[in-house]
């Protein structure tokens, strides 16, 4: 599995990408988030899902963890492929779209072109358990994408914490102490759970 690529963005357009890394270079679909969040960029890493198929190998790519965790969870959706996530994720921001399935708001997924009242409904039966016991990354403090968060909050629930939990104490520690390094960071939340 392709976890992420780090590298120059040789070629981009809203749908898609060219990664050059280290010589090679890799075609990654993305959605318009990720596009909105990449154009001005030369590099970068975009967090990938590599989907295999019987006539291709399609990697897609993210910005963001939470749009990365949105992607699979809407491939658990009977009747969504990788296009139509992909399509839904260009409508909604993960965050809006997670909050409108907690909320029921079939009305609101029928909006998104491709998505009739039945997915609509499928999306929020299917997953409105799912995103309401364990949310999404979502950009609460400017180091949510950072890598050392997300190590401390990796390291955290291997410990056998909660996700949510040990999110929110990360994020009034980093709140506090910014520039700490990641051991640090996991003694002081250890200490404030």
């Amino acid at each position: 599995m392709i976890a992420y690529l780090k590298g120059d963005f040789v070629y981009k357009s809203p749908a898609l990408v060219q990664v050059e890394v280290n010589g090679v270079g890799y075609e990654v679909q993305i959605s318009l988030h990720t596009y909105s969040k990449i154009q001005h960029l030369e590099k970068g890493t975009l967090l990938t899902s590599l989907l295999i198929r019987e006539d291709a190998h399609i990697l897609y790519g993210f910005y963001e963890m939470a749009e990365k965790e949105m992607f699979m969870h809407l491939l658990s959706v009977s009747g969504i492929g990788a296009s139509t996530a992909r399509v839904i994720l260009s409508y909604m921001k993960p965050d809006e779209l997670a909050r409108a399935i907690v909320q029921g708001e079939s009305r609101t997924l029928e909006g998104i072109k491709g998505i009739g009242k039945k997915t609509a409904e499928r999306m929020v039966l299917e997953l409105r358990d799912k995103l309401a016991k364990q949310p999404l990354d979502s950009n609460i403090s400017p180091m949510k994408n950072n890598s050392l968060h997300q190590d401390a909050l990796n390291a955290l629930t291997a410990l056998g914490i909660n996700r949510q939990a040990a999110g929110q104490a990360l994020d009034k520690v980093v709140g506090a102490n910014p520039n700490l390094p990641v051991e640090d960071l996991i003694k002081l939340v250890l200490r404030t759970l």
